[in-house]
């Protein structure tokens, strides 16, 4: 077995999904709002998730890479459910909480600056955003499972 990082398929094939949601996200948000927000590059929240997609890829790249009918899958699968539905659950549930409750500071400093800081409201995920995280990171896995195939010991 090598010890070089550099030679793990599924941590480079689950970064690669990662990255390129991180990437992508500024570009969906200027065709869907017409408006540049760079700041996505660095935040939690957007489409497509990149917490689906970087958990998609390790996924699948560990049964591409693995086997599909090993313990390690089976964990990655269920590691998988967990982070996809607090994506779409958890911490969709707590944005929505969160731009509440700054509607309701607002209201009630009308007419006065206020100097509290924001409480952050994208930090979940729609369904579709965590659908898109899930096809990107398929996408990266097939795709590096293709261009870098297993190595043979």
């Amino acid at each position: 077995m090598s010890g070089n990082i550099f030679e793990n398929q599924v941590l480079w094939t689950g970064l690669l999904g990662w990255f390129l949601a991180q990437m992508i996200k500024p570009f969906v948000e200027y065709l869907i709002r017409r408006r540049w927000n760079w700041g996505l590059w660095f935040s939690a929240g957007g489409n497509p998730s990149s917490h689906s997609a970087l958990m998609t890829a390790t996924t699948l790249a560990i049964g591409l890479y693995i086997g599909f009918n090993t313990p390690i899958f089976a964990l990655a699968v269920a590691i998988s459910m967990i982070v996809v539905y607090d994506a779409a659950g958890v911490r969709r549930q707590a944005g929505m909480q969160a731009a509440r409750i700054n509607r309701l500071f607002e209201e009630i400093f009308a007419g006065r600056p206020i100097s509290e800081k924001r409480l952050k409201e994208v930090l979940g995920h729609t369904p579709r955003q965590v659908i898109s995280g899930v096809l990107l990171g398929t996408l990266c896995a097939i795709l590096m499972y293709v261009i870098w195939p297993p190595i043979q010991p």
